[in-house]
């Protein structure tokens, strides 16, 4: 009976550990999200800034189709 309690005694102590890491692999994914979305969010205000043309060859007729994209936004504060 004695062994049975440093057994539990020990993988509360390895339990603690594992939560402690999975905290620590949490939070770093959370910042390297974080970092995406900072990353993505200034290059779509780039490309909002100014118009975005797409040149298209239809696979059928084989004419180009030209698409224009002209983005806004507005200044806050």
């Amino acid at each position: 009976m004695a062994e049975e309690g440093k057994t539990t005694a020990g993988n509360e102590g390895q339990g603690q550990g594992d939560i402690d890491r999975i905290k620590k692999r949490l939070d770093m994914l959370d910042e390297r999200l974080d970092n995406i979305d900072s990353v993505i969010t200034a290059a779509v205000e780039r490309v909002m800034s100014q118009p975005v043309a797409l040149s298209i060859t239809c696979p059928n007729c084989g004419k180009n189709v030209e698409i224009s994209i002209i983005g806004t936004h507005r200044r806050t504060g």
